[in-house]
């Protein structure tokens, strides 16, 4: 149980330190609309953590595998994890937007940046994403690997592991472009305020202290997600490579070590070599 009980006090340790760390600070800055996004981005994040968490307790502390032995947890587990690792990069894509709105020196393009609109982006990013994962509910389920072992893996069939790998891929690679974009286009637009001289800013409502320092913890989130993305198209490019190759141990560990570094921004992926 010892296992076991490092992991539930690490489950319980998150309560007290996002209250610390991230709602109190909050509560005076709850009015910024970049704010809601990053609330959103750690409640994905939290949800993602701590279900692979949860799995990992009853694995190693209880001897109780929940998703192979449970053909609905097999299926909800995969399903959580794959729709909050997409779920978070498009709400840090919003986020870029709003930044981007808010750093416009046009009036009426920073009137866009509304609480009411912010709500309306998280209400069909959502929606959008919880239809786009439904896929793994029909596509994952126990798998009987030995006469006497069963997994709870993605379908074996080549059209779908294909889908599901290129579409991975696609994410990992078209998402962090997009946030680049994003941050490019703030970051000129920032410049250009801070290079025009004071008076003529006189009567304009130009980004106060509070809207630079969202838009630095925003592209500390977008690097960090980005360098993730990055480690996962190589893993993925790299195991795709070896599925054509004898492996080597070496070439092996190489993969599972990228993929194992990026995973946790980019969710669960599976494995290249395993295509039929």
């Amino acid at each position: 149980m010892a296992y076991s009980d490092g992991y539930v006090v690490q489950l319980l340790m998150n309560i007290p330190i996002y209250l610390h760390q991230y709602v109190a600070p909050i509560l005076s800055w709850r009015k910024n609309v970049c704010v809601l996004y990053f609330l959103v981005c750690l409640l994905s994040n939290s949800i993602f953590i701590n279900a692979s968490l949860l799995g990992t307790i009853f694995t190693t502390g209880f001897q109780i595998d929940l998703t192979d032995s449970n053909e609905f947890l097999c299926k909800f587990f995969y399903y959580i994890t794959f729709l909050t690792s997409i779920y978070y990069p498009v709400t840090l894509i919003l986020a870029s937007i709003d930044r981007l709105l808010v750093s416009s020196q046009n009036v009426s393009v920073r009137l866009y940046s509304s609480k009411r609109l912010a709500y309306l982006n998280i209400s069909i990013n959502t929606a959008l994403c919880i239809v786009f994962s439904l896929h793994l509910f029909i596509k994952v389920h126990i798998q009987r690997i030995r006469p006497t072992v069963y997994k709870c893996y993605y379908d074996q069939s080549s059209s779908y592991l294909n889908f599901f790998i290129y579409s991975t891929l696609l994410i990992s690679v078209l998402l962090p472009l997009i946030m680049i974009l994003l941050s490019v286009l703030a970051f000129k637009n920032v410049r250009r305020i801070q290079a025009i001289a004071r008076q003529r800013r006189q009567g304009i409502r130009s980004m106060n202290k509070k809207d630079f320092q969202l838009l630095r913890c925003l592209y500390v989130h977008n690097i960090i997600y980005i360098i993730c993305s990055a480690l996962i198209v190589i893993a993925i490019g790299y195991g795709l490579r070896l599925k054509y190759e004898t492996s080597t141990a070496v070439e092996l560990a190489i993969q599972n070590f990228l993929m194992g570094s990026g995973v946790s921004n980019g969710g669960e992926t599976c494995d290249p070599q395993n295509l039929p």
